[in-house]
């Protein structure tokens, strides 16, 4: 049994297929980010879902691509982690840009891969081999336009004040904004930077008000300057997304990219589905 695996901060997709590429069962468990979650944190999620924990001796390879991945201590720290739970599999763990670049670009050209998400990251593809020139510090420092950061984003204007009373109303109808809820979840439970995700949402659904518009440009602004810009020839290349965030603001990706005539590529909500039909081309091999 081959396990394919591509997890963001909030889930974590799973297909399961045989040898001969042929689909045996698809499942998801909550995200599996070795930044934010500890050993335990991350058997116990992949032990609650039956599929996973039932055929786990079975597993003979597993590709795992993730958010959290960028670093080789957290590459490594993950591997032993799923080289306990999965005693048989040899196992690859690749950052979550791998993916979107197989998914998104499947003729291997060269390209420029972004990740907008419950997080976010780009990459440069030369082909065969992803290039970065920004090491992530994880959801506090970086992340721009990603799903954490537009939560942050409108927090901070409903708590400052600065949100019009009428969409205010509506935000606080929709979540618990008490100030102790929201400071048990950025400091007490797991997964703040998906709990801040979790309100994006809420922009995306509001996206025409004029304080959304301009914290959603704001924001593709920051990571066109900051992540893209950072290769020097980003306007000679296509620049491919992944990510629910960019699926649902596409349009305004593409008026932020035209700007710098940037060529947007494809799009798509998430990489899965082209994973599996990299891997079946490849032979399934690590």
């Amino acid at each position: 049994m081959i396990l394919i695996a591509d997890s963001g901060s909030t889930k974590a997709d799973f297909v399961a297929i045989d040898n001969s590429g042929n689909h045996l069962f698809s499942t998801e468990t909550l995200g599996l980010n070795p930044e934010v979650l500890t050993k335990d944190e991350i058997i116990s999620r992949l032990s609650q879902r039956f599929d996973i924990l039932h055929n786990k001796e079975k597993v003979e390879k597993l590709f795992f691509y993730g958010a959290g991945c960028g670093t080789d201590r957290m590459k490594n720290n993950l591997k032993k982690t799923f080289e306990d739970f999965f005693p048989k599999a040899a196992v690859s763990v690749l950052e979550d840009t791998y993916a979107a670049a197989y998914a998104t670009n499947p003729t291997n050209e060269k390209a420029i891969i972004c990740i907008l998400g419950t997080g976010s990251n780009c990459s440069y593809f030369d082909g065969k081999i992803l290039h970065q020139k920004v090491k992530s510090l994880g959801y506090l420092a970086m992340d721009d336009a990603s799903g954490n950061r537009f939560g942050r984003e409108l927090i901070r204007q409903y708590y400052f004040n600065k949100m019009p009373k009428q969409l205010a109303e509506k935000f606080e109808s929709e979540y618990d904004l008490d100030a102790d809820t929201v400071k048990e979840n950025f400091y007490k439970k797991p997964n703040p930077n998906a709990y801040l995700a979790s309100f994006a949402k809420f922009l995306i659904t509001h996206k025409n008000e004029l304080i959304c518009q301009k914290i959603i440009l704001d924001e593709l602004e920051l990571f066109i300057d900051n992540y893209i810009k950072q290769f020097e020839n980003y306007k000679e290349v296509p620049v491919h997304f992944i990510g629910s965030i960019a699926f649902y603001l596409k349009d305004e990706l593409k008026i932020a990219l035209d700007k710098y005539n940037i060529r947007l590529g494809n799009v798509l909500r998430r990489p899965m589905d082209g994973l599996v039909e990299y891997h079946r081309s490849l032979g399934i091999r690590i």
